[in-house]
């Protein structure tokens, strides 16, 4: 029977499973692995968050900005406990998490309607393009796609 002592390496599977707490710790708010400063832990979680923000900024650039000063704090309590999906998937997804509680910015209706307009996403798999007509309708913005091509438009309130 022996014992790793302090100074052995950890065993291949331990590792792994160590390795794969800490991302979890990191990217979907799970409790943090034993042994690691929780300061640091929270500090990393949090810059990762905040690059997680842009990256989805770059693909909503509508809501980013409709949600102004707002945004990084509104992604990251949405974040905090999803790992990411992709640039686009994240911002789709809290986009229309926004919307179901009344919290979509005006300015991003428009860019929702326009990308269900134009693709299929039903919040498990990629998005994939449309191949019929659509017509969309997110708050005072109605987007039209015919063909291949998308007409925006805001209706009187």
């Amino acid at each position: 029977m022996s014992s790793r002592g302090p100074l052995q390496p950890p065993v291949r599977g331990d590792l792994a499973a160590r390795q794969a707490a800490l991302v979890a710790a990191l990217v979907s708010g799970a409790d943090p692995p034993p042994g690691f400063d929780t300061h640091r832990l929270a500090a990393a979680r949090d810059a990762l968050l905040r690059k997680r923000a842009g990256h989805v900024a770059g693909h909503w650039p509508l809501l980013a900005a409709g949600l102004g000063d707002a945004w990084p704090a509104t992604f990251a309590r949405w974040a905090a406990t999803r790992p990411t999906r992709g640039g686009l998937r994240d911002g789709w997804d809290l986009a229309r998490a926004l919307r179901a509680g009344d919290g979509l910015p005006r300015l991003a209706a428009g860019e929702l309607a326009v990308r269900e307009a134009t693709s299929h996403y039903d919040g498990e798999r990629p998005p994939r393009p449309r191949r019929l007509p659509a017509v969309v309708r997110i708050g005072d913005a109605v987007a039209v796609q015919l063909a291949g091509r998308v007409r925006l438009r805001a209706t009187q309130r």
